[in-house]
């Protein structure tokens, strides 16, 4: 299920409108059996009209920004949380969750700290457990974001098994230096740079609820 472009009939009313003329044109052309000079002037004028909106339109196919084609992911919506948390963990977890989910194009997100998956929610994969793959451990090791704006095109998507099949791209967002929140979405390329620093923030407080955590046990 995709979701249709809203400038659809904006970026090609100028290419229908132009080859209407021009095509009225030519009629009109062919129907009058004497051309007179003005009419003949305004023929002229009525082709570069009508090639100006026909050029036009075809510019603005290349220069008005389409909106990302949307999917429904495949999945069943849940909200699950590791059942040994303090309850302050999981409140803080779960406000995290609900902004990112009300707030971003996130619908499917887990946080993964120590080796174990401590928070599951949106639409939910097959899968609960999180093997990290060549792409997770690089966010670990060099604690930087990594944005799959269009996670089908990369070989890597596979490790992302835990996630809705047809997720369409992932964010993983490192959480200090122990953990990482990874953020699907149901459309590609539909991260603002805006939305990355809003998931950086979260992540970042995380990090210290999560590390004060471990300080304690």
């Amino acid at each position: 299920m995709t979701k249709s472009d809203p400038n659809l009939v904006l970026r090609r009313l100028p290419i229908v409108v132009g080859s209407l003329g021009a095509v009225l044109l030519l009629v009109n052309r062919l129907l009058t059996s004497e051309i007179t000079e003005s009419q003949a002037r305004g023929d002229v004028l009525g082709v570069i009209l009508s090639a100006v909106l026909i050029l036009t339109g075809l510019m603005w196919q290349q220069v008005q920004p389409r909106s990302p084609e949307a999917v429904e992911l495949i999945g069943e919506e849940g909200f699950v949380l590791a059942a040994d948390l303090p309850e302050a963990v999981k409140t803080e977890l779960a406000w995290a969750s609900h902004l990112l989910l009300t707030n971003t194009v996130t619908r499917s997100l887990l946080v993964y700290y120590q080796g174990k998956v401590l928070l599951r929610r949106g639409i939910l994969g097959n899968k609960s457990e999180v093997v990290p793959g060549q792409i997770l451990k690089r966010v670990l090791e060099k604690q930087q974001a990594i944005y799959l704006v269009a996670l089908k095109v990369y070989p890597g998507q596979i490790e992302f098994d835990y996630l809705p099949e047809n997720t369409q791209g992932v964010i993983c967002q490192p959480i200090g230096d122990q953990g990482v929140l990874i953020l699907g979405a149901n459309a590609p390329r539909s991260y603002t740079k805006q939305d990355e620093n809003w998931i950086a923030g979260i992540a970042d407080k995380l990090a210290v609820t999560l590390q004060e955590l471990g300080d304690k046990n």
